[in-house]
């Protein structure tokens, strides 16, 4: 799953993120979610969400 879709990202799942200043260079982090940011059921760029430890980016992979 690429994270997408709103419904496939769930509040505790395990995600790789692309964060706001390496979205040139692409580099993921990863996290568990603790909110999910983007209101709209899909985000061509993927769904934003708030991980744990308060970093903020776009799902790019559900593990």
């Amino acid at each position: 799953m690429n994270g997408k879709n709103r419904a496939d990202v769930k509040i505790g799942a395990n995600v790789k993120i692309v964060l706001k200043e390496d979205q040139r260079t692409g580099k993921l982090t990863e996290g568990k979610v603790a909110r999910l940011l983007t209101k709209s059921p899909t985000h061509p760029h993927g769904i934003k969400v708030m991980l744990e430890d308060g970093q903020v980016g776009r799902v790019q992979q559900i593990l």
